[in-house]
């Protein structure tokens, strides 16, 4: 079956964050999609809303084994009914593994440029944050550890975490097996658990492979994935730990009860169980085949306009990462002029820990894409002609 992906579904008037913050802009900076959620999703929540039960809800054993056959099945992840804790989303779960992992004062390592919420899912519960800063490799144009770095900070006895994003926001990194395999090798020989966001674990270029973190050292890791990223439902809210230790799954238990994390969304429960079927893995691979031609439409265009721009290759996500320092102009200045002169909203670096650079979402119908970059372009080249 061929599903929509060209329809602009702007969900305008809904409370949107991302179309109702400024309705007078083209929005395309939040992580959510602008494709229509897959009707299979649609349906099966339709079914439980006509229910007309909106009470306390219990999560049913379909609910679990829908999880394992999906990972299982995907990615040979075998996952054990007791190692499963769902929660109301990503972040909260970060949050709860690093408040589980650490004491005020303890350091967690992390890769930057990061994910905008790692910084305070680290100092919210006074840790203290440890970045590593991934180097631009100009032959791959990728992002890579810069490993000696890595391995001196997770040498350091006041490291007792280190959060990893796989695959990694903003970079669009996949990080392949032998890399993981590094990474968990040294936290391995330090004592340090490891946390891995991998919510965008669905959203993967065309020929590559996802490995999740898990599935090579079960024991040393605290795993979280949900699939309201990949499959355009966030305001769903409904996520998952997974962890086969049992000593560090029970310290996440006790502070999950502490700070209240217990209940999920309903809808989520549903909408969950209609995505990990095998129309959802149809919907992903269409949808990823279109992310990634919106990226080639943007490096092609960069290359031939801005040549000077490092554009990264988008191995994973829907989320492109572009560095202007060649051209001189930071992240911010972009960001303000496209805003007041353009009505496009891309974010700037800063609140990813580099200022010189910027990150767009491609997960938008092929001509929303268009229109975006004919107004990224204009607006980069009004700059460049102001300063001159």
């Amino acid at each position: 079956m061929l599903y929509d992906f060209t329809t602009e579904a702007f969900p305008k008037g809904s409370n949107s964050v991302k179309w109702d913050s400024r309705p007078d802009v083209l929005p395309m900076w939040v992580a959510e999609m602008d494709f229509p959620v897959a009707p299979f999703i649609i349906e099966a929540v339709r079914r439980r809303v006509e229910a007309a039960a909106f009470g306390y809800t219990l999560i049913p054993e379909s609910y679990y084994r829908s999880v394992q056959n999906w990972f299982g099945k995907r990615y040979s992840w075998q996952i054990a009914r007791e190692d499963i804790i769902p929660i109301q989303g990503i972040v909260p779960a970060v949050s709860v593994a690093v408040k589980a992992l650490t004491q005020p004062g303890d350091k967690v390592v992390f890769f930057t440029p990061a994910y905008n919420c790692f910084f305070h899912n680290i100092t919210n519960p006074g840790a203290v944050e440890n970045p590593s800063v991934l180097v631009w490799n100009p032959e791959t144009h990728r992002y890579d550890p810069d490993w000696e770095d890595f391995a001196a900070r997770i040498a350091d006895p006041s490291t007792k975490a280190f959060l990893l994003c796989n695959p990694h926001n903003p970079t669009g990194r996949l990080w392949s097996r032998e890399e993981l395999l590094r990474m968990g090798n040294i936290c391995k020989e330090h004592g340090v658990p490891v946390i891995s966001d991998e919510i965008h674990c669905e959203i993967v270029a065309p020929g590559r492979k996802y490995t999740p973190f898990a599935t090579l050292f079960p024991q040393d890791c605290v795993s979280m994935v949900s699939p309201t990223k990949p499959f355009s439902m966030p305001g769903l809210q409904i996520a998952n730990i997974v962890c086969a230790n049992p000593s560090i799954r029970e310290k996440l238990d006790r502070i999950i009860n502490i700070w209240e994390h217990c209940d999920v969304n309903q809808l989520g429960i549903v909408a969950l169980q209609a995505a990990y079927t095998p129309e959802g893995e149809e919907w992903l691979r269409q949808m990823n085949d279109v992310v990634h031609g919106n990226f080639l439409l943007l490096r092609e265009r960069f290359q031939k306009e801005y040549p000077e721009v490092k554009v990264a290759e988008l191995q994973a996500t829907y989320l492109g990462w572009l560095d202007f320092s060649g051209l001189g102009l930071s992240g911010m200045q972009i960001q303000e002029h496209l805003l007041e002169h353009e009505k496009l909203w891309i974010n700037a670096g800063d609140i990813y820990g580099d200022p010189d650079c910027m990150r767009i979402n491609y997960a938008c119908p092929r001509s929303t894409m268009e229109k975006a970059l004919e107004l990224y372009v204009k607006g980069i080249g009004e700059l460049l002609l102001s300063r001159n």
